[in-house]
């Protein structure tokens, strides 16, 4: 099975400080959504793996966060592609669970779930929190340049092996020609 896990703030939708709060402010990044249905046209199975710790915060809820997702989901299948599932970590920073990014839990429930091994799936974010996560997992780290992705590869410190591609639809024209 082919399989591709991305980032969501940053990688396939435009980030804010002030966090994603509502569908209005659910701004795709220009040509991910093109990028995502060129990945699902070429077979891969697409799942996103985001760390949402406004629900924890307070600044939105659940039903918010679902519309969201809703609108992502519009989104990709207006151009042709499908997210094939969701996962997300709804706990604050300071909390100690295993599924926030950079720790691997989420990444491992997907490979769970769905039954695929890690060391043949790409994780793409524009965090070092991402990468961080894809290595811990055993998964193949990448690096988007859009989000915090050029703070993220100016500071270094990336994981060994880590590819780096300028936007998620480079990404995906190299592995899906």
């Amino acid at each position: 099975m082919k399989f591709v896990i991305l980032d969501r703030d940053g990688t396939i939708n435009h980030d804010s400080d002030q966090y994603i709060k509502s569908p209005a402010e659910w701004k795709p990044i220009k040509g991910s959504m093109e990028a995502i249905a060129r990945l699902t046209q070429a077979g891969y199975r697409i799942v996103v793996a985001t760390n949402q710790s406004g629900i924890a915060r307070g600044l939105f809820d659940m039903a918010t966060l679902n519309a969201i997702h809703d609108a992502m989901h519009r989104a990709a299948a207006q151009e042709g592609g499908r997210i094939d599932a969701i996962f997300f970590c709804p706990h604050a920073a300071d909390s100690d669970c295993e599924c926030r990014k950079p720790r691997p839990g989420m990444l491992l429930e997907i490979g769970r779930r769905f039954n695929v091994p890690l060391g043949e799936v790409y994780m793409v974010g524009d965090a070092l929190r991402d990468v961080q996560a894809a290595a811990a997992a055993g998964a193949k780290s990448v690096l988007v340049l859009t989000g915090k992705g050029k703070k993220t590869q100016a500071a270094g410190d990336l994981p060994q092996g880590t590819q780096v591609f300028a936007d998620l639809a480079a990404f995906a024209e190299h592995i899906a020609p």
